[in-house]
């Protein structure tokens, strides 16, 4: 309580009307010191959020500030600068949704890009080619979308068939044009475009006509495979039906190819056109499905051993799976997780969108498969979760719980190792 002055000597009234005062400034100072303190208990929680959302936004800005950096670097005369300049646009447009942000930049990043795209060499060239497939992704199936999809159309496919440009770029190309088809394009005659043009990478005339196919393939027939193979998964019945009159003679060719890869991905288009076949109700049960199951099995089994052991195992397991869906039509369902989700991947043709995107997006996929709503309608996982702090902290495993998980199962794993080696044992 405040120290009281001293008053000079009053008469009785004066004496209570003073105590009366000085009864009222306590209890005002009483109120007022309540009041503060209870301001002062629910500031810090204020504060804190304040303060949190306020860090938000200037890490937000800050991030803005480094992509603006970035697209001006594009031009920059140094190969070394675009380079790193694509490489940080690659990261940032994988690992983030930045629709808003892109929204009215997309013409003129589209531009810069094209110029790595005509003027850039090898490595430069590929990653304006990854860049732009991002960029379409973040613009979406809507009008934006099929804008950029038709002016890169055109550069995709002449980098693509230009047989001296830098095979990495046209690698980068191919896997471009396939997936640029499948987010934005509206016209069936885009994706047929797309789906011949492929084709020629992968299948040249000299395979259909002469029976015979030259071994030797590398990445860029890989990547025309794999973006043919996820085209076939949006087109049309009447489409397809056409696509297994010419193509179901050539893709077999390609199992003799000296590239485990090309082998694996031609298998894998060969079951999903079956698979296509069957939701058709078309009959492939032919003369040559004899054959072609001869051919798989040899490959499920293969132990030639001028092939490298891990390129056997995989193949052995592929091809076995491959062989158990043509013959009986079973597949073997996987599942993917993130975060507080999960997808089952349960037929060859969700396998290949699932693969393709996650070849284009990288470590990106999951907060994709989380956040991005045009990947979550693809894959019909519904909108985005809104989770709150509980919820993500529950989400969480402790790096105390991996300890114990991961010690768990190194004992199981030794327990049946040394089981295995006594066995060993008692046959020597």
């Amino acid at each position: 309580m405040p120290r009281s002055r001293r008053a000079p000597r009053r008469g009785p009234g004066s004496a209570r009307a003073g105590s009366t005062a000085s009864e009222e400034e306590e209890a005002s100072s009483e109120v007022l010191s309540h009041c503060s303190s209870a301001s002062e208990g629910t500031s810090p929680a204020e504060e804190a959020a304040g303060s949190e959302a306020a860090d938000e936004a200037g890490q937000e800005e800050e991030a803005e500030d480094r992509l603006k950096e970035h697209m001006d670097n594009l031009l920059d005369k140094s190969a070394k600068a675009r380079q790193v300049a694509l490489q940080s646009l690659r990261l940032a447009f994988s690992s983030k949704t930045l629709y808003d942000f892109l929204l009215e930049r997309r013409l003129t990043l589209t531009d810069s890009l094209e110029k790595c795209l005509k003027k850039g060499k090898g490595e430069e060239q590929a990653l304006a080619g990854t860049v732009l497939t991002l960029l379409c992704l973040q613009m979406g199936s809507g009008p934006e979308g099929e804008e950029a999809f038709r002016s890169l159309k055109p550069l995709f496919v002449s980098v693509l068939t230009d047989s001296t440009a830098s095979p990495s770029a046209r690698q980068s190309c191919a896997t471009a044009l396939g997936m640029c088809c499948y987010i934005a394009a509206a016209d069936l005659e885009d994706l047929i475009s797309c789906l011949s043009c492929l084709e020629g990478i992968f299948s040249p005339p000299s395979a259909g006509g002469g029976g015979s196919t030259p071994t030797q393939h590398g990445p860029l027939h890989c990547s025309a495979l794999q973006s043919w193979s996820l085209l076939l998964t949006i087109c049309p019945p009447s489409h397809i039906k056409s696509i297994l009159d010419n193509c179901w003679q050539k893709l077999p060719l390609l199992l003799s190819s000296s590239s485990v890869t090309l082998r694996i991905l031609a298998g894998e288009a060969i079951a999903l056109l079956f698979e296509l076949a069957q939701d058709m109700e078309e009959d492939l049960c032919h003369q040559d499905t004899e054959f072609l199951c001869t051919q798989l099995k040899v490959l499920a089994t293969e132990s030639n051993k001028y092939r490298a052991k891990t390129d056997r195992r995989k193949q052995h397991s592929i091809f076995r799976d491959i062989l158990r869906f043509i013959e009986s039509g079973e597949y073997q369902e996987e599942t993917v997780r993130f975060g507080l989700e999960c997808m089952y991947l349960d037929s060859w043709a969700r396998q290949r969108t699932y693969q393709a995107f996650k070849e284009v997006l990288g470590s990106g996929i999951c907060y994709q498969l989380q956040n991005s709503e045009l990947i979550r309608e693809i894959f019909g996982l519904g909108p985005p979760l809104v989770l709150d702090a509980a919820a993500l902290k529950a989400s969480k495993v402790s790096r105390f719980e991996k300890h114990l998980y991961n010690s768990a199962a190194f004992k199981a794993r030794t327990k049946a190792r040394s089981r295995v080696r006594d066995k060993r044992a008692d046959v020597l």
